[in-house]
């Protein structure tokens, strides 16, 4: 510390941790008590941090940093864009239907089938992305998605052909997973813990475009229905692309039927089949402009 610092009212009187780890490795002996891990400084040992009880330390972790950074690059709010890995690209379609063994021969033409759900959630993003909506100073419809391939590929794309940025929120899992390679650098962000993930894709969603998908796909769907038929998050527009599909997996009037949802549940979501039709829900329920 200078001594203007020291004579500066604003400024702190306690360095700062990264001072302070630069001393300690500056100025600390080598003996058998420096060298042990219980001699680390508590942020700086990661054996430390990555024991059992330090899981809660670890959860806010993962909430404060990408709710920083986000702040920091000043995006206000999120259009999500939620669907499968495996659906390919146009381009990709007719050697995904001609690499595939006998046996997954149907799958792979359904598959291929899907590929028009890649384009849609890419001119959607384009779409959104070239208007870039800006309010209080804040950018508003970043298109953010789950960072990986397929539907969450076309996403990150279509931002980045319009110019704009774009968010991956990344998971680690045990098989090889990267994020693709249009989430712009510094919103790309990487979670251990799903539920974290799963929170910071919903804190500044303002609308959620949900494409065929599985597992995940179905989890995060139906956790953001749970959210808003229970009144924990407020109502916002949910653009379900693909009738076909979602009514030959999930019978919705079955649902209603048995009573364990209300048919007014149904009209929480809205049915899609264009980007087109879902820009144009958003716009009516947020009353903007063209």
């Amino acid at each position: 510390m200078t001594e203007r610092e020291e004579r500066d009212l604003s400024s702190r009187k306690f360095y700062r941790a990264e001072q302070e780890a630069a001393f300690s490795e500056k100025s600390t002996p080598d003996t058998p008590q420096t060298r042990h891990p219980a001699y680390r400084l508590a942020f700086q040992d990661t054996d430390f941090l990555l024991r059992e009880e330090l899981r809660p330390i670890r959860f806010q972790l993962e909430l404060l940093k990408p709710e920083m950074l986000l702040d920091e690059a000043g995006v206000g709010s999120t259009l999500v864009m939620y669907g499968s890995a495996r659906i390919p690209s146009p381009e990709h379609a007719d050697v995904l239907v001609k690499n595939a063994a006998p046996e997954n021969a149907a799958v792979a033409e359904r598959l291929a089938a899907k590929a028009k759900y890649y384009d849609e959630a890419y001119k959607l993003a384009k779409m959104v992305s070239e208007r870039a909506i800006v309010e209080n100073g804040k950018r508003q419809f970043v298109i953010c998605s789950g960072g990986g391939p397929s539907i969450m590929e076309a996403a990150n794309r279509g931002a980045s052909d319009a110019g704009a940025e774009s968010i991956g929120l990344n998971i680690v899992l045990p098989h090889e997973q990267a994020p693709n390679r249009f989430v712009t650098p510094y919103l790309s962000f990487q979670f251990h813990y799903f539920a974290l993930r799963k929170m910071h894709f919903l804190l500044r969603a303002k609308a959620v475009a949900v494409f065929p998908g599985g597992f995940g796909t179905f989890d995060e769907f139906f956790e953001l229905l749970t959210l808003i038929q229970t009144g924990k998050i407020r109502p916002m527009p949910i653009l379900l692309f693909g009738k076909d599909f979602w009514t030959r997996v999930i019978d919705w009037e079955a649902f209603a039927e048995e009573g364990t949802i209300s048919k007014a549940d149904l009209d929480l979501f809205r049915w899609c089949e264009t980007a087109d039709e879902a820009w144009a829900h958003i716009r009516a329920f947020y009353e903007l402009g063209d």
